[in-house]
C-alpha cells in the first residue's frame, strides 16, 4: 500500500510539473516579442493575395522546408550533434564604425552590420534593412549569439531613417530589441503582408507601415520607388509558419536599382526580376548558413553565379554571413568561395569589414580578404 501512494504521488508531482512548464511556455509566448498574427482588416486583404493559400502564404513552386530524404529530427541531430569545425571564430572579428549620424549626406554609400543588416545612403535618403544589433538572433539572449566583434553597433548609433525594409520575420531579419529601440527613428517600414501586425504591436502606427504582396510597386517619395517581387522561404517566429509573406525587394533610387534580397532559395523569379527591372546596379543575396537539407529555401553555394548572372547585376554583395552560426559550414567558407567565384568570372563583389563604408557609385572599390588569418 505505501509503494503505490509512493508511486501515485510521483505521478501527481510529475504531472504537476509537466504542467507548470507547459503553462509557463505558454506565458512566455505571450510576451511582444512573438509577435501577433494578423486579425481584423489585415486578414482579409491577405485572405485575397494569390500567395495565399489554404490558410497559409505559398511559395510559386512547391518548396519543403527539407529536402528529400531529410527529416526535423535528422536535421537537428546533424545541427546539434553533427561535425561543427570552425562554425564560429575563435578570434575577435575584426570591424570599422562609421560615425553615421554625421555622414555627409552627399555620400552615397553602404555600411554593413554583418549577417542581413545594413544602412543605405542613396541619393539624400536612408534606409536601412533587417537591422539586428541585439547581439543575439533568438527569443533569449543566451541563443545564437554574435561572433565576437560583430556587434560595434547599437540604436544609438543609427540617425533618423527614411526607409526600414523587413524582409521577413525571422528572428535573424526582425529583432524586438532593436526595432523598438529604432522607432522614433523610423519615418516609413516597408515589408511583407501580414508583418506590419508584429510592428503595430511593438507600438508602430498604421499609417507609417507599407505592407506589400509580391510585384506591388510604391513611390515612396519622388524618384524612390519600392518594388516588392517573389523569394523562396518561409515565415513565422512561433510554431505557426507562414502566416506572412516573406519578400525581397527592388528599391530604386534616382540613379540607383539595388536588389534587396532576405533569404531565399533558387527559383525562376530570379530570371523574371532580372528581365523586369534589369539591369540591377547591385544585388543583395544570401550566401552562407546554408545546408544540403534545408537547400530550397537559402541559396547554395553553386547556386550564387546563376542568380547573380540572371538578376542581370552589375555587382555583388554577399550577405548572411560572418556574425551568427545557423549552420554547420566554417564560418568563413562562404567569403572564401564567393571571392574564388568572383576572381574566377570577373565579378565586381561587394566584401567589406562590419562597418566599412562601401561606395555604391564605384564598382572598382577593392576590399581586403579581412577573414584570413582569423581562426
Amino acid at each position: 500500500m505505501a509503494n503505490r501512494h509512493k508511486i501515485k504521488n510521483k505521478m501527481y508531482i510529475t504531472l504537476f510539473t509537466i504542467s507548470l512548464i507547459i503553462v509557463a511556455v505558454i506565458v512566455y509566448m505571450h510576451h511582444p516579442k512573438f509577435g501577433k498574427l494578423p486579425t481584423g482588416d489585415r486578414l482579409e486583404r491577405i485572405r485575397k493575395s494569390p500567395n495565399y493559400k489554404n490558410g497559409s502564404f505559398q511559395n510559386q513552386s512547391p518548396t519543403p522546408i527539407m529536402a528529400e530524404g531529410a527529416t526535423f529530427f535528422s536535421s537537428a541531430k546533424e545541427v546539434f550533434f553533427g561535425k561543427r569545425e570552425r562554425v564560429s571564430p575563435v578570434d575577435e572579428i575584426p570591424s570599422l564604425k562609421t560615425d553615421l549620424i554625421n555622414l555627409d549626406i552627399g555620400k552615397d554609400v553602404l555600411v554593413w552590420f554583418g549577417h542581413s543588416s545594413y544602412f543605405i545612403q542613396i541619393d539624400g535618403k536612408k534606409a536601412l534593412v533587417d537591422p539586428v544589433l541585439s547581439g543575439h538572433a533568438s527569443p533569449v539572449s543566451f541563443s545564437i549569439k554574435a561572433f565576437k566583434g560583430t556587434n560595434p553597433y547599437t540604436a544609438e548609433d543609427i540617425p533618423e531613417i527614411d526607409y526600414l525594409f523587413i524582409t521577413h520575420d525571422h528572428w535573424d531579419h526582425l529583432d524586438y530589441e532593436t526595432i523598438k529601440k529604432l522607432k522614433p527613428k523610423i519615418k516609413k517600414v516597408i515589408c511583407g503582408l501580414g508583418t506590419g501586425e508584429h510592428l503595430e504591436r511593438w507600438g508602430f502606427s498604421k499609417k507609417n507601415i507599407i505592407e506589400m504582396d509580391w510585384n506591388e510597386k510604391i513611390i515612396l517619395d519622388s524618384g524612390f520607388i519600392a518594388n516588392s517581387v517573389p523569394a523562396r522561404h518561409f515565415s513565422g517566429r512561433t510554431f505557426k509558419r507562414n502566416q506572412t509573406l516573406w519578400t525581397s525587394f527592388v528599391f530604386q533610387s534616382p540613379t540607383m536599382k539595388i536588389f534587396i534580397g532576405g533569404d531565399g532559395g533558387y527559383d525562376k523569379h530570379f530570371t523574371e526580376i532580372g528581365k523586369t527591372f534589369g539591369p540591377i546596379d547591385l544585388a543583395i543575396l544570401d550566401n552562407g548558413q546554408h545546408n544540403k537539407n534545408w537547400k530550397y529555401i537559402h541559396l547554395m553555394p553553386d547556386e550564387i553565379l546563376k542568380t547573380y548572372k540572371e538578376l542581370n547585376a552589375k555587382r555583388l554583395f554577399a550577405a548572411h554571413t560572418s556574425k551568427f552560426a545557423l549552420a554547420n559550414h566554417p564560418w568563413d567558407e562562404p567569403l572564401t568561395q564567393v571571392k574564388e567565384l568572383s576572381i574566377e568570372h570577373n565579378i565586381p563583389l561587394v566584401s567589406p569589414m562590419i562597418g566599412e563604408q562601401v561606395n555604391l557609385k564605384d564598382s572598382t572599390q577593392e576590399f581586403s580578404e579581412w577573414w584570413k588569418n582569423i581562426n
